[in-house]
């Protein structure tokens, strides 16, 4: 997929967020706040898949939610990025070179280290 049809499908998801929540009358409940707590909730749930685990090895009937899951977080995202006018794309693209000069590979290749932790 192309950077083009991708930015163009993704333009088309958000219209169609803000289709849903507009017909529900819901828009009046999505501000900032409630956006980001959504996102930590729904983050959440991706998290309680794991919860108890081995391994990280999920129950494969537990397994088929986190499709779901990681749609809804990802819906909350493009909800609070909307709110904000924020090109989510570009963000991302803008914030993987802010890691790759926070993250040097010959500093971290192979550690867990937080930049203000590396030598």
């Amino acid at each position: 997929m192309t950077k083009f049809n991708m930015c163009d499908r993704l333009l088309r998801i958000i219209n169609d967020i803000k289709e849903f929540s507009r017909k529900r009358d819901w828009e009046k409940f999505h501000d900032p706040k409630n956006l980001a707590l959504s996102l930590v909730l729904e983050s959440a749930e991706v998290l309680e898949l794991f919860q108890w685990t081995k391994d990280n090895q999920i129950n494969p009937k537990r397994a088929q939610n986190i499709k779901d899951e990681l749609a809804d977080v990802f819906y909350w995202v493009l909800k609070l990025a909307d709110y904000y006018h924020i090109d989510i794309l570009e963000a991302l693209v803008q914030k993987m070179e802010k890691n790759r000069k926070k993250y040097p590979i010959k500093k971290v290749k192979g550690k867990a280290n937080k930049y203000n932790e590396l030598d």
